[in-house]
């Protein structure tokens, strides 16, 4: 049967029609399924609509998490949380980013238990957060400690002499943009820096120091950015116990919390299940013809460590 050019026509529109219907059925059934899980959760269906134990990951290297911040808040305003498990597993990363995750953490601990569970690694600004925790446990070949803060920067300049670039700069004194790594540091660009280093480690050694009830001294003693097992870290009173979730628990139970109750691991947006995530409207977005995301695979690939900028406290950089 021979087609004539107004029914190609007619079904070149036809199948156009029936693709758009497709595709707007498959964004009002998503959006029903969110709308139907926030009714059933309320506004965060990432927690839980029982009592529960609310368990919160924090994981790879740490910078200034606004997402995590408000989860904590969401943790600390929910009446159904009875008491917290900070599962912790990173090297460290930013100073600025695990003193705001600290200081969230201790206002939450202000009105419910907090316990820390150290997995593989709770280091630098690790360790810091694992402290914000008001009981420490980690398994007995976790690795634990690496108190300290540096800075690192890379020195181009000779390579730049081998490619004949020269850097031109007017300042309006000599410290300003330093140190650089267009040129060798100096005597009192070392002596700027160190002092920035000192002030920032000096506050880290307090912290632990109020935190685990000890002395100056007896901190700065472990503080010389040494790594510690969990067996070591016990015995120099860096951690509470050795063990896990059910050594977490048995502490939760000494503070009036019910041990029988569900621990619950409150995820963000990003991975809170499939249906609920960006990896749905990623999907959604590649059926509708739009670009997708590349900043995960980033992430993914740890490659956000090579932007750390400013303070670091993190155990390799």
């Amino acid at each position: 049967m021979v087609l004539r050019a107004d029914d190609l026509i007619d079904r070149r529109r036809l199948r156009r029609k029936l693709t758009f219907w497709r595709v707007a059925a498959l964004v009002v059934a998503a959006a029903g399924l969110i709308a139907f899980s926030t009714w059933i959760y309320g506004d965060d269906f990432t927690g839980a609509a029982v009592d529960h134990i609310a368990k919160v990951k924090i994981e790879g290297t740490i910078t200034e998490d606004e997402d995590l911040i408000k989860q904590l808040e969401t943790i600390r305003q929910s009446s159904r949380v009875k008491a917290v498990i900070l599962s912790i597993d990173s090297p460290g990363g930013t100073t600025v980013g695990g003193e705001s995750i600290f200081e969230a953490v201790r206002k939450l601990a202000a009105e419910k238990p907090v316990v820390a569970e150290v997995g593989t690694l709770a280091a630098s600004a690790g360790y810091m957060i694992a402290t914000a925790a008001d009981h420490i446990v980690a398994r007995k070949s976790s690795i634990v400690g690496s108190i300290g803060v540096l800075i690192q920067y890379p020195d181009v300049s000779g390579l730049m002499d081998k490619l004949g670039i020269k850097l031109e700069e007017v300042k309006s004194s000599p410290l300003k943009a330093s140190p650089s790594p267009f040129k060798p540091t100096n005597d009192d660009e070392r002596t700027m820096v160190r002092k920035l280093i000192l002030d920032s480690y000096d506050w880290f050694v307090g912290i632990v120091a109020e935190r685990r009830n000890m002395t100056k001294t007896q901190v700065l003693a472990l503080a010389d950015g040494s790594i510690f097992t969990g067996r070591q870290a016990v015995a120099n009173k860096l951690i509470d116990a050795v063990g896990g979730e059910t050594e977490a628990i048995d502490w939760l139970a000494t503070k009036g919390v019910d041990a029988k109750l569900k621990v619950v691991e409150w995820k963000d947006a990003e991975s809170g299940g499939f249906l609920f995530s960006k990896a749905m409207a990623r999907t959604i977005g590649s059926a509708l013809g739009l670009p997708d995301y590349g900043g995960d695979i980033i992430h993914e690939l740890g490659a956000d460590r090579l932007f750390l900028d400013g303070l670091v406290s993190v155990w390799h950089p």
